[in-house]
């Protein structure tokens, strides 16, 4: 009885802190508006799957209006159950439409970041990228791009007609995973997984793993540094007058000759271990 307890509340809790999680993202960068129309986009995959049902739920909840409608594209795949989404996205009376295009031949991977295939009228774009995927994409701009770049949360598409959201901007993978598996999301698997940009992805991802292991907090930190930039401490000319700085700009600075910021946490033990042996 008391394992069913605390295997119910720590049900809860996960899906109070993603859904808590979902919300601030959506605030903290406006991405849906009063009478926006959001198209989902529908893989069959955790990630979207639990994006919808974040979605739903702010939208019985948030004091705006907007509507959803959810997409997927059947590329005829060999194999693809086609039953599965119509049959799911019937039981939860949501709107949608399944855009067929036979490119099974062709496509080797995620449609490129921006672009889209159908827009049908909507406003917003939703794409289920997550924390993980974003610091990951971080990574494979510096290792093989020479980049400082991720997947932002907001942008406008390549064809300047839609803007993309990432509603899961901040919620990490694992907790997906954990919620697809509380919810009994009807998962379809996707074997359009060899192009080389995903095999680098996966040995990312494997390190990010690696970390979550031995170093906790470290993925997190590295997804927080990204919107915390100090632009007089990297090397973009384009974005700092390294040129003209001098000392009549020092007001005008953010910071001077610190270039390593200690970790809060580390702060913290240090000052523990300091208060402990003067005692």
């Amino acid at each position: 009885m008391s394992d069913n307890h605390e295997q119910q509340s720590s049900s809860n809790k996960l899906v109070k802190r993603l859904q808590r999680q979902v919300g601030t993202a959506v605030t903290d960068f406006n991405m849906i508006e009063d009478g926006d129309k959001v198209m989902v986009c529908l893989s069959g995959g955790k990630d979207s799957y639990a994006m919808l049902d974040f979605l739903l739920t702010l939208k019985a909840r948030a004091p705006i209006h907007f509507d959803l409608i959810a997409v997927n594209l059947d590329q005829k795949q060999p194999g693809f159950p086609e039953h599965i989404l119509p049959e799911y996205l019937d039981k939860l009376g949501v709107d949608y439409k399944i855009v067929e295009e036979d490119t099974y031949s062709i496509v080797t991977d995620k449609i490129p970041e921006g672009k889209t295939t159908c827009s049908l009228c909507a406003s917003k774009i939703a794409l289920g990228h997550h924390m993980d995927d974003m610091v990951e994409t971080l990574f494979l701009n510096m290792f093989h791009g020479a980049r400082l770049k991720s997947m932002p949360p907001k942008l406008v598409s390549d064809d300047k007609q839609n803007v993309v959201i990432r509603p899961l901007a901040y919620c990490r993978e694992a907790d997906l995973q954990l919620f697809s598996e509380l919810k009994g999301f009807p998962i379809i698997p996707c074997n359009l997984c060899g192009s080389q940009e995903n095999l680098q992805r996966k040995k990312i991802k494997a390190m990010l793993q690696d970390w979550d292991e031995q170093t906790p907090g470290r993925v997190v930190n590295v997804f927080r540094s990204m919107s915390r930039i100090t632009k007089s401490h990297l090397l973009d000319r384009d974005l700092f007058d390294f040129v003209n700085l001098s000392t009549a700009q020092a007001d005008q600075l953010e910071e001077f000759d610190i270039a390593f910021d200690e970790s809060p946490m580390e702060t913290l033990i240090q000052r523990s271990d300091l208060a402990t042996a003067n005692q």
